[in-house]
């Protein structure tokens, strides 16, 4: 009987061209939800702060209860995919996002909201973890690579219009018609869902004790090389949270643009990510990618903390987040590639702690970016975030194992491979 410490390595099957376009299109979409769910109401949190007459801070958790319900419904879903396969998982989850997205739009006060937003997040982890790890189904070493890095650098335009749509939307039906274009989001991937072909073979599948299926986050905690690119991963993520959080106030609250504006300045940035995640392929071996990208990130980092203190001025704020976007955008490919090619064995589990330490950053850092002077908390907490991720990719270049024409070891096993 097959266990969770005992997976079978993935085989890379032979897909017709047609599929393979609706698959990568299909990971887009998912991977995108993820975005739209917490990028897209964003140009709208100033006028929750006045319609719900609460502060600043209390509002920016709605970003961290979503977070929380990401990162939860990730350690939950990604188990039971394991053991259920990846379908049945997801058409659960987008159903549950959508009773969230219904009932936040009802919310009378902002504690109710939040609780929704909790919801929201457990929903939307099933398509925003499945993106990574579907590919790890069915692919391995760099051809894995190629296609993450594929979804990134497209997805890079799921940051970009998010905002601009939120300020389209905001101006016209408010913060609670963005809700409704969650719930359409949702509900066209729920029919996408139909031709889309299971990618986890019951023979693949974790049996045994309902338990057993989470067995293999402990397997995967001790595994120094995967849980080395999980902490680069979450912690670029927590910088590019901290961004996202204090973005609209910067912009909108202190130098006084309008929702659309803040939109467009949101949306050109993210095109950077989708930059930095088309060219961290280019680096052999990939980590390489990580430890440039990182130093890139610190150097950034620390002009912008020179300048929030000492130069009140928008557009150098805005000319400094595109190389830190950048950058952010090659760790991410790093960090992911690396990490669900360490755990591709178990990818569901391996996708879902990916997911869970990223949403513990996220939450944590984006209500703190809101205390005090908004202007210097923000660098602060990106200077700290900063100094992980550096020592992450450090960490990450003096481990022997890269990708291979074979992929590295299992999870299970976390021992050493050669380069």
């Amino acid at each position: 009987m097959k266990t969770s410490s005992s997976p079978t390595p993935p085989q890379a099957p032979t897909l017709s061209g047609g599929y393979y376009i609706f698959l990568i299109l299909f990971l887009v979409l998912l991977s995108a939800f993820g975005s739209f769910v917490n990028d897209m109401y964003l140009p709208t949190l100033p006028e929750m702060v006045r319609a719900f007459h609460t502060s600043r801070s209390t509002v920016q958790l709605g970003l961290t209860f979503g977070m929380i319900g990401l990162g939860l419904g990730e350690l939950i879903l990604g188990p039971l995919s394991d053991r259920f396969g990846r379908k049945p998982i997801l058409v659960g989850a987008l159903i549950v996002f959508c009773i969230g997205a219904m009932c936040s739009v009802w919310s009378k006060t902002i504690h109710i909201f939040l609780w929704w937003r909790l919801v929201q997040g457990i929903g939307a982890s099933g398509g925003y973890f499945l993106a990574r790890t579907i590919p790890a189904d069915l692919y391995k070493g760099r051809t894995l690579a190629k296609v993450m890095a594929i979804v990134g650098a497209i997805n890079g335009f799921a940051p970009a219009s998010a905002p601009v749509i939120g300020g389209l939307v905001a101006r016209s039906i408010n913060w609670q018609g963005i809700f409704w274009i969650l719930f359409g989001f949702s509900a066209m991937l729920l029919l996408l869902t139909i031709p889309f072909r299971e990618s986890l073979p019951v023979d693949r599948r974790v049996r045994g004790r309902f338990g057993s299926a989470f067995k293999n986050f402990a397997v995967l905690v001790r595994n120094r090389h995967f849980m080395t690119h999980v902490l680069l991963k979450g912690s670029a993520l927590g910088v590019l949270f901290a961004y996202i959080s204090s973005a609209p106030f910067i912009i909108q609250d202190h130098y006084h643009f309008s929702q659309l504006q803040f939109g467009l300045f949101m949306g050109v940035n993210a095109l950077a990510v989708a930059a930095g995640a088309s060219a961290a392929i280019r680096f052999k071996p990939l980590k390489r990618a990580a430890v440039i990208a990182a130093w890139g990130l610190a150097t950034v980092i620390a002009v912008q903390y020179v300048c929030f203190y000492t130069i009140n001025n928008v557009w150098i704020y805005d000319a400094l987040n595109l190389p830190m976007l950048f950058c952010l955008g090659m760790i991410f490919t790093v960090g992911n590639t690396l990490a669900m090619n360490e755990g591709r064995a178990c990818a569901g589990d391996a996708s879902a702690l990916v997911g869970f330490v990223g949403y513990v950053f996220g939450a944590v850092v984006s209500p703190l970016v809101g205390l005090g002077d908004i202007l210097h908390s923000t660098p602060l907490c990106m200077a700290i975030l900063t100094v992980i991720v550096v020592i992450s990719a450090h960490k990450s270049r003096e481990l022997p194992a890269d990708l291979t024409a074979t992929g590295q070891t299992s999870a299970s096993s976390g021992s050493d491979s050669s380069k």
